[in-house]
């Protein structure tokens, strides 16, 4: 069959992704065709650090939390991944071992494509080997603005970048306020304050003072973002506080 089995929803994820989008419908044809899903309940090991790279992954639902264990047993969250990003790509390259784990977050769908179909796909389309590079260039770029928002941003901007992101990617519109927005994904302070590389304590700081700016609401269920625009003035206010001699 030229689909694989995924909802409407799933596939609306897959090839509304804005990578996958830009492809030629042919390509895009032929990574679907010999694609397979999976389903996973939440925190399920997806893939363990160590294992050798089997296929080339989409998500198209939930979301895939991207995580290593410290020597000293600590876990640390790296990165979620959203519906419609592909990833896996890089250790089927270099051959290498998978660098981190990844556990489902959530119910989560994931689509597919072994190494040696995908093998198959790049001498039938050579379009795939540039489209990659771009994708391996977006991914360099955006690993470069978080060590530098790391390095000069305070946390509050960059808390905010991140729940800007978090709308964009998981945001779920009010319907009892067309202003409100309800990060669909859930994620616990720690782990907020993983992908920040700062405490719980603070972010728990900067997250109650957003909330007295009435920006946000913290609720037993997640976050909301209650005003998307003030949201993005602190972000801009430090970017320009940073630019400042």
């Amino acid at each position: 069959m030229d689909d694989p089995i995924l909802t409407i929803e799933e596939r609306a994820a897959i090839n509304n992704g804005r990578w996958f989008s830009t492809l030629s419908p042919s390509l895009r044809h032929d990574i679907l065709r010999c694609a397979f899903a999976k389903r996973y309940k939440d925190g399920d090991l997806i893939c363990a650090r160590g294992d050798p790279a089997e296929a080339w992954s989409a998500v198209a639902k939930g979301s895939v939390r991207v995580s290593s264990t410290s020597i000293t047993g600590k876990q640390v969250t790296l990165q979620y991944v959203e519906p419609g990003i592909w990833f896996g790509d890089v250790a089927i390259f270099d051959g290498e071992r998978r660098t981190h784990d990844a556990y489902a977050h959530g119910d989560t769908t994931m689509l597919s494509v072994s190494r040696a179909d995908l093998q198959k796909i790049l001498t039938q389309h050579v379009e795939l080997y540039e489209a990659l590079l771009r994708l391996h260039a977006r991914r360099i770029r955006q690993l470069f603005g978080l060590v530098e928002d790391l390095n000069t941003l305070p946390l509050r901007a960059r808390l905010a970048k991140q729940l800007a992101h978090l709308v964009r990617s998981y945001g779920v519109p009010s319907l009892a306020d067309g202003r409100e927005v309800r990060i669909g994904l859930h994620l616990a302070q720690e782990e907020l304050a993983q992908l920040l590389g700062a405490s719980r304590q603070r972010v728990n700081q900067e997250l109650k003072s957003m909330e007295r700016e009435e920006v946000i609401r913290i609720e037993p269920g997640g976050l909301v973002v209650r005003n998307r625009e003030a949201l993005m003035r602190i972000v801009e206010a430090d970017h320009e506080g940073h630019g400042k001699p």
